[in-house]
């Protein structure tokens, strides 16, 4: 063991048995969904970056369920959190900037503990893995005496490195996810206990070489049924600690792709890898269900013209989906509302920076012509509109939730266009959390005065935008929806872009690298 992880030792047992605790443990975030395919890199001003007792303040997120869990039982130990929307790949530099940043506090402040907010689908320009690379680093710096636990998205791409080098690895049970915060909770929960002593945590993991073309919810289709199988499971078996399911992010390109169940159990318990086997088992049974029922771009038009009663609608633009790390910037909902369906009332956003400063500039009531979005994604045009600028901003906003409820978000520099005095267009310097309503009401849009308010998000909104909007999935191009063929894979082979072999289908243990040694004990004394 070297000098670095004998002072953690030191640090931890030593305050341990002067004081009787409490135990001081640090937390921070780094969330951010890497879509390989978007060509725009995700640089530091897209972040919203927080550090000292403003992590502490989170709210709606995993990072929230970890702080409100450990408060009171623990002293808790504020990092940094990094979060953004989902966009393009991490600029590398960026990334190593926050990775030493955290890692130099980690070293000051010589937790007990670590818990982290991770999604665990983030990578760089140079790093397909994000969170392996900085949970090994976290590992090698701490040793194996300190427990570290992380709370995952349910679409995390679940790799080796993060299994090896964590004691705690779990993740939300629900898409949309509505449990984060329980999920945070949980894993400071399960921290502690390990700090405690009651809790000795080994991991049974099993990889399915596929992806789900579809049915992504998990309160219904085949998907639901095997979440609700996990369930019935967890509550007739007390020694199983945790059972998660990762629905995996289909856009990153590493060989790890697949879904994977976790069991977790308090020490080693061969039920655990029948558990794996067998979900394992229904995700290849049901493979070819995983279909998703979207509706064409002129049906859903035609839906919100005839169905008035359920107005307004909130169509959800899956092909060009922000929160799957698409760019944002598809004209194709807006071109239908204005050249085919003139009648219908909409507000629409639009990832373009340089449209929306020159709108911006142009100021309040001023009349601009532009070429609006198709600047980003390849194989998109832009689509000139004229309009009066109506409102603009600086972007700052908060998410009105329940998802990631109450924490904070940004636009950047953003404009609102009045097309035909019935479109609305929110012009957005960067990506926008537009599953959530706030994107339009904080920019003085009132969505009940709409026939219709569209989104770049594919399940979130659903749950953010109840009692405001029938919600509607319309297919549309782009690169936030996956279909086979359409996307080059050179390290992955996964179905149903491959073919492969369900036989080698096999489950591995990770026994929890805390040791808990006499060594501690010796070097106190």
């Amino acid at each position: 063991m070297n000098g670095t992880n004998n002072s953690f030792h030191l640090a931890t047992y030593g305050r341990y048995m002067m004081t009787g605790g409490p135990f001081c443990i640090a937390v921070g975030r780094f969330y951010h969904e890497s879509n390989r395919l978007n060509p725009q890199p995700a640089a530091q001003e897209q972040f919203e970056i927080e550090r000292g007792g403003a992590v502490l303040n989170a709210s709606g997120s995993t990072l929230a369920g970890i702080v409100s869990e450990l408060q009171g039982e623990a002293i808790v130990q504020p990092t940094v959190s990094v979060a953004a929307p989902p966009s393009g790949l991490i600029d590398h530099e960026f990334y190593e900037q926050v990775a030493q940043e955290f890692l130099d506090e980690i070293e000051k402040l010589k937790p007990d503990a670590v818990v982290l907010d991770l999604h665990g689908a983030a990578a760089t320009s140079r790093l397909a893995d994000l969170e392996g690379d900085l949970l090994s680093r976290l590992r090698a710096l701490v040793g194996p005496a300190v427990p570290i636990g992380i709370g995952l998205d349910l679409h995390a791409h679940l790799t080796d490195a993060m299994l090896r080098s964590t004691d705690i690895c779990i993740a939300c049970k629900e898409n949309p996810h509505s449990d984060v915060v329980e999920c945070g909770a949980k894993v400071a929960k399960l921290v502690l206990e390990v700090l405690r002593g009651s809790l000795s945590p080994v991991t049974t993991s099993i990889r399915v070489p596929m992806i789900l073309p579809g049915a992504g919810e998990t309160a219904s289709g085949p998907l639901g049924e095997i979440h609700a199988k996990a369930r019935a499971i967890q509550k007739v078996l007390p020694e199983i600690i945790d059972l998660s399911i990762y629905n995996v992010f289909r856009y990153a390109d590493d060989r790890h792709i697949g879904q994977v169940i976790t069991v977790m159990t308090n020490g080693p318990r061969p039920v655990a890898a029948k558990i794996a086997s067998d979900l394992a088992a229904d995700f290849w049974q049901y493979r070819e269900r995983f279909k998703d029922d979207l509706l064409s771009i002129d049906a859903a038009f035609l839906r919100i013209r005839d169905h008035a009663q359920a107005r307004p609608y909130v169509m959800a633009d899956m092909g060009d989906r922000i929160l799957a790390g698409a760019p944002g910037d598809s004209v194709i909902l807006l071109s239908a509302a204005l050249d085919q369906f003139t009648d219908l009332k909409g507000a629409l956003t639009i990832t373009d920076p340089d449209n929306a400063r020159t709108a911006v500039a142009a100021g309040m009531g001023a009349t601009v012509t532009l070429e609006v979005g198709g600047q980003i994604t390849p194989g998109f045009v832009p689509r000139q509109v004229t309009g009066k600028v109506i409102h603009v901003s600086d972007g700052t906003f908060t998410l009105a939730g329940p998802f990631h409820g109450g924490e904070a978000s940004s636009l950047g520099d953003t404009a609102v266009l009045l097309i035909e005095e019935r479109i609305f267009l929110v012009l957005t310097s960067k990506p926008a959390f537009s599953h959530d309503p706030a994107v339009f009401t904080s920019q003085g849009i009132d969505i009940g005065a709409m026939d219709f308010v569209v989104v770049k998000s594919g399940y979130h909104f659903t749950m953010n935008f109840a009692g405001i909007a029938t919600p509607l999935l319309v297919e549309t191009p782009g690169v936030g929806y996956y279909k086979k063929g359409i996307f080059s894979y050179e390290k992955s082979r996964f179905w149903p872009e491959h073919e492969v072999d369900s036989s080698k289908i096999t489950a591995v243990v990770y026994a929890g690298v805390r040791a808990m040694t006499d060594n501690k004990c010796q070097a106190v004394a």
